[in-house]
């Protein structure tokens, strides 16, 4: 992948939905929610302060993360889907 994150934002790809509930039910494709889970394959090199240095980013490429439901925005590379998102979007690291 030859694509590069602008400032603070971060390229995840996501991980897949659950195909069963805990109770053992299977959960038809068109029922499946959005995954808010996902690993970083690309990070930028962070947002420049009003001093003209950049800030450093707390994430790094392979971190396990959580993001917000409507955070980022979806592209497809290559054939596989990615979500360009803020660091900010993110909620945490798993």
């Amino acid at each position: 992948m030859n694509v590069k994150p602008m400032d603070d934002r971060v390229i995840l790809k996501s991980m897949e939905a659950q195909e069963k509930t805990a109770g053992g039910i299977y959960i038809p494709d068109n029922a499946k929610e959005k995954p808010q889970k996902g690993e970083v394959v690309a990070v930028g090199p962070g947002k420049m302060n009003d001093k003209g240095q950049r800030s450093e980013m707390t994430l790094k490429v392979g971190d396990k993360v959580l993001y917000g439901k409507y955070a980022g925005t979806e592209v497809t590379i290559d054939g596989t889907e990615y979500l360009i998102a803020r660091e900010s979007d993110v909620l945490a690291v798993i």
